[in-house]
């Protein structure tokens, strides 16, 4: 995947640093900013936290990654897909994408509340079957 081009479409400056944070979320998936930091260690030794942060920081604002939260763990952030929930996994914090119609959820919140509703993040939790 030629990131690259991807970075430029949303406006993002491309940086070697930059980079390496979008290949390991496609790698891995979903990575906490711990996690992040642990593995750009190994391919830029002098990153700092600070640097990371900066990053995601700026790619969360052009909507080229978002932010998962979770219940009581720290966020994990994601390049941005098709809308989706999670299911993680209360024992390994495995993560998992699926591809569920929220919409009537969506209109049932906005129903009850008189909210107009703009993002939808659904996070279920349960015991992965490696956990079982």
């Amino acid at each position: 995947m030629d990131y690259t081009t991807i970075l430029k479409e949303y406006k993002l400056k491309v940086t070697p640093q930059r980079l390496a944070i979008v290949e390991e979320l496609h790698s891995h998936g979903h990575l906490n900013i711990d996690d992040l930091y642990a593995l750009l260690q190994k391919k830029f030794p002098t990153i700092s936290l600070a640097t990371i942060y900066k990053n995601i920081h700026a790619m969360l604002d052009k909507i080229f990654l978002s932010e998962v939260k979770i219940p009581n763990e720290k966020s994990v952030y994601e390049l941005v897909k098709e809308q989706h929930a999670h299911v993680i996994c209360s024992n390994c914090q495995k993560i998992v994408d699926v591809h569920v119609d929220t919409s009537s959820l969506e209109k049932e919140a906005e129903s009850f509340s008189s909210f107009e509703l703009n993002e939808i993040a659904v996070v279920f939790t349960g015991v992965c079957s490696d956990c079982k």
